[in-house]
């Protein structure tokens, strides 16, 4: 038995002026906890620990992520101060491995992987700010916990597999082997150097052959779902929280490979067009699950990539320019400590790495010693090989342990993939007190210590900083006639009709575009064009996207702004490339306004909140409180929603979310920008009119905004309800209005303010047609007209409608009484028969007058998204009543609900769930993609194949293949349970 980390504390943050051990420990934890008994444990240990009760105190005082963690398992708290940490640690480690067998259920083991998790965070966060973990076993005992959850997550998959007859495994206590199954982990994961709240960085790579062996009959499509059921068990957000967040981006070319890459596939991959980048990466690769044997021969045969037999210094410039692409502070005498990047900064985290990655790719080669993935023990054998000097490494090892630990306190506060100190001078004064220091100035002094003595060390690796080489070959755009070499490129690139692609160059060159006559504008664009033709080569649709690109520079006033943005961040070059090749809306927004652009190389791209609250919270502060006119402020409003917008679609192109979250992304947009609209619109109106006393309005969402499942282009379905007291006079501004002509005057006003053109664009289409009795009735609904309509007139349209409404903007007390009355609304009870009759009826009105028989409409197909939506209003409305858990928010949801309650079965619950998901994101990419109606024979081939692989499919075919035989499933479905009047038992 060890010693108790209680025994071996040695630091802890430093409070608040205030601050005081007892009281904080007291009011902040135990007072808080449900478990009076674990509590009396926990005051017994304090009393009699002062160095617990210190740590304890500091934590609550500075995280609030330990802090409910803390909250919630008091029990686990005490058992990590009163063991020895590593044993604790491994003992935490064999219980969840324990806990997983084949017939563990999925959501228990997302359940017990998130907790496993939590606990691994609070012991590791106690044994580093206690000072009892060095940061190697703090980096190590994080990249065990990956390493678990990895493992325990595939073979959960290949067991789910295996029980449904789509694999055979060769070993069944150990899945992996013999599966054909390889995932690596790369990055800080891969080399045992995980940070404290990170992404993971995995490459899942399979051998076709020995899949086949296995039984798997489609073994692209197969590993494929693997994948996206492997990431889903570790990433996706529960109530429990999420394990980690993954990354599959570091695959080869992501951008149109899927997500499980066949072996043979990525060797050819790498023996050809493998970048310098990728060796770099490969350095720290490590099979994590799957065949590990598999997974090992796999890294070894890349030797002779990743490893150059000779020296080589052609890789210094490749790796210098990727620094100069990521670095995000200019030069020491700029460095200011409120918002620094203690990882991405000059004489920070990625400088050290890169220090000695790139000494390895240069001499690895030839020194077998120097191949190993740790930072530290690389700049061991750099001394050891006298490459560097004892100096070098004891310097910069002193350094990068001081940064790592700095950058884990930043990421424990809120659990957040940060490495930005705070901007606010009493935050970042709080963050020095949690990293020990006393005050902020002492803390700086520190910082500016280390990041002068590593910028020192990587100054002498590059002492010049040697140009972008380019990668496109001969390109050449002078004269009035087409050289052949560049015509030859170009088509290399993978360009279609390569003279005409030459011809819009030489266009831009010769000025025949206004945006980029001046000589800076042409001057950037010189330097950029190589870059740019190969980035816009390696898109779904290269001609189309220059053509995009030409068009936006027909409608900018100047480009130069955007050109110069793009030439200065090669990650935002490839990133616009991919927006002109596969999402012309997003093209003509970024042409428009390039500040979009701007949020995209901000840290934050890769770490997206989407909670209605904190967007709107974003929304204000760009229009302002309040805003300095009327017409200001719906510019502003303009600029925001299209910031948001755009951010959202970004993301989704990058990987960095999903459709489901990009629906929903779009919809808090939508959300915030109603709110902010209502408030402003309101705060303008009362200025000319008064207010009416007493009165409240809401504003309720419909449709796919109050389903949270947006797409670009939807329209916005509302309906404005409001209250006023029986006695109310008119309102008490300058012109009176009488209470019903106020709320209707409003509603108009609000409804301009989101749908009117300005010089800033337009923002949203507003149907307001789901009113009682539409448009024959006033734009503004009282609430107790409201009520009665439903209690009588209303048709069961209006109560499907309503199934899928949520209150986005208004005051409080009548958004509760709105939300109460719909709730009453839909549980009512009703006959399933009749529900069922008037819905099927509904369905084929909707059929008769539009059509259905159009494949790619997945809205109003046979077996479509109609389906699938009257389905769970039919499910709501005629269940409800009994099974009031059927109120979810989404289709999906509806559906998951009934298969809970035993409303349907479960496998028609589960593939309606599932198709709604699919063809939901399906539908997204098409809109995301494709600006007009959806033909697939005008869509470019390769945009149809960049929708498959959006979906997880491998072609164009297959994508056809699978919505087909989904509608016919849904269709099928919808036939049985409406055409009985009740869902089946």
């Amino acid at each position: 038995m060890g010693e108790p980390l209680c025994e071996c504390l040695k630091a802890a943050p430093v409070l608040p002026a205030r601050g005081k051990v007892e009281t904080l420990w007291r009011e902040e934890l135990i007072e808080r906890l449900f478990d009076a008994e674990a509590g009396e444990r926990l005051i017994s240990h304090l009393k009699g620990h002062e160095a617990s009760a210190a740590l304890v105190a500091g934590i609550l005082a500075h995280s609030p992520f330990l802090t409910q963690i803390m909250r919630r398992d008091p029990e686990g708290l005490l058992a990590s101060l009163t063991t020895d940490p590593g044993e604790r640690r491994d003992a935490l480690l064999a219980v969840i491995a324990a806990f997983a067998t084949p017939e563990t259920a999925t959501a228990d083991l997302m359940r017990e992987l998130r907790r496993f998790r939590q606990a691994m965070a609070l012991l590791i966060a106690l044994a580093d700010m206690g000072g009892v973990w060095p940061v190697e076993t703090v980096t190590a005992a994080l990249s065990a916990t990956a390493d678990m959850a990895v493992k325990l997550a595939s073979e959960h998959a290949l067991h789910q597999a295996a029980g449904l007859g789509r694999i055979e495994l060769p070993d069944a206590d150990e899945p992996g082997k013999g599966s054909g199954l390889v995932v690596l982990a790369l990055g800080k994961h891969g080399a045992g150097e995980l940070n404290y709240s990170s992404d993971i960085d995995i490459v899942v790579f399979f051998d076709p052959e020995m899949a086949e062996a296995a039984g798997v009959g489609e073994p692209t499509s197969f590993f494929v779902k693997l994948t996206q059921q492997i990431a889903r068990i570790i990433q996706e957000r529960t109530p429990d929280g999420y394990v980690f967040r993954v990354d599959l981006r570091l695959r080869p070319d992501p951008g149109s490979t899927h997500v499980a890459v066949a072996l043979p596939t990525a060797y050819s991959y790498y023996e050809t067009v493998g970048q310098n980048w990728e060796r770099a990466a490969m350095i720290k690769a490590r099979p994590v699950a799957g065949d590990i044997e598999l997974g090992r021969r796999f890294i070894a045969d890349l030797a002779p990539f990743i490893w150059r037999k000779y020296f080589d210094f052609a890789a210094i410039a490749d790796i210098h320019a990727m620094k100069r692409q990521i670095q995000s502070v200019k030069g020491f005498e700029t460095l200011s400590l409120p918002g620094h990047n203690v990882k991405l900064g000059r004489g920070g985290i990625r400088e050290i790495e890169f220090f000695v990655q790139t000494q390895q790719l240069v001499f690895g080669g030839r020194r077998p010693a120097l191949r190993g993935p740790r930072t530290l023990e690389m700049l061991g054998e750099l001394t050891k090989e006298n490459w560097i000097s004892p100096q070098a490494r004891d310097e910069l090892t002193e350094s990068y342990c001081w940064l790592r630990t700095i950058e884990h306190r930043l990421q424990m506060r809120h659990d957040e993939q940060t490495q930005t100190l705070p901007t606010d001078a009493a935050d970042l004064d709080a963050f020095a007190r949690f990293c020990g220091y006393p005050s902020a100035k002492a803390f700086g002094k520190d910082l500016e210590a280390h990041a002068r003595r590593v910028e020192g060390h990587y100054a002498l690796l590059f002492e010049d900083a040697p140009s972008l080489a380019s990668e496109a070959g001969s390109l050449s755009f002078t004269g009035t006639e087409n050289d052949p070499e560049t015509l030859a490129t170009l088509g290399k690139l993978g360009f279609r009709q390569p003279a005409t692609a030459a011809e819009t160059v030489r266009g831009w060159h010769f000025g025949r575009r206004a945006a980029v006559t001046s000589a800076r504008a042409r001057e950037v664009l010189t330097e950029l064009t190589p870059a740019l033709l190969v980035a816009l080569g390696r898109t779904t649709d290269p001609d189309g996207a220059l053509a995009h690109l030409d068009n936006a520079f027909v409608r900018m006033p100047a480009a130069v702004e955007l050109l110069t943005l793009l030439r200065s961040h090669d990650a935002l070059l490839q990133l616009f490339a991919e927006i002109l090749g596969s999402a012309p809306r997003l093209a003509k927004v970024a042409a428009l306004y390039p500040h979009v652009l701007d949020a995209v190389i901000d840290p934050a791209f890769s770490a997206p909140r989407h909670d209605a609250e904190r967007v709107a919270q974003r929304v204000r502060a760009v229009v302002g409180t309040p805003p300095p006119s009327v017409e200001d402020g719906l510019d502003r409003l303009r600029d925001a929603a299209r910031q948001e917008n755009f951010l959202v679609g970004a993301r989704l192109l990058s990987g960095v979310i999903n459709a489901e979250q990009a629906a929903q992304g779009y919809a808090a947009a939508a959300a915030a920008s109603i709110r902010v609209a209502f408030e402003d619109t309101r705060a303008a109106f009362a200025a000319d009119h008064g207010l009416v006393d007493g009165a409240e309005a809401v504003v309720l969402g419909m449709g796919r905004l109050g389903a949270g499942e947006l797409t670009p282009s939807s329209d916005l379905d509302l309906m404005l309800l409001y209250e006023r007291p029986e006695e109310a006079e008119a309102s008490d501004g300058g012109r009176p209005l009488d209470p019903v002509t106020w709320h209707v005057r409003f509603t108009q006003r609000l409804v301009a303010a989101l749908t009117v053109p300005t010089r800033r664009g337009t923002l949203y289409q507003v149907d307001m047609r789901l009113r009682p009795a539409g448009n024959k009735s006033p734009a503004a609904t009282q609430f107790g007209g409201f009520t009665a309509y439903h209690q009588g007139e209303a048709e069961i349209w209006e109560e499907m409608a309503l199934t899928r409404a949520r209150v986005v903007a208004g005051d409080a007390p009548l958004r509760e009484k709105v939300e109460a009355a719909i709730r009453e609304i839909l549980l009512r009870k009703r006959e399933p028969a009749k529900v069922a009759a008037a819905v099927a009826e509904m369905r084929a009105l909707i059929a008769k007058e539009k059509g259905e028989g159009n494949a790619w409409d997945l809205k109003l197909a046979a077996g479509g998204l109609t389906d699938l939506d009257f389905l769970a209003q039919y499910l709501v409305l005629a269940h409800g009543h009994d099974h009031p858990q059927l109120l979810a928010r989404t289709t999906a949801g509806v559906f998951a609900a009934a298969r809970d309650t035993g409303v349907i079965a479960d496998e028609d619950a589960e593939r309606l769930a599932n198709a709604a998901r699919f063809i939901g994101d399906v539908q997204l990419w098409q809109r995301f993609a494709v600006e007009e109606d959806f033909d697939p024979k005008a869509v470019p081939a390769r945009v149809l194949s960049r929708i498959a692989t959006a979906v997880g499919l491998p072609d164009a075919k297959v994508l056809k293949a699978e919505l087909d035989e989904t509608r016919s499933a849904v269709r099928a479905i919808f036939r049985r349970i409406l055409g009985t009047g009740r869902a089946p038992s």
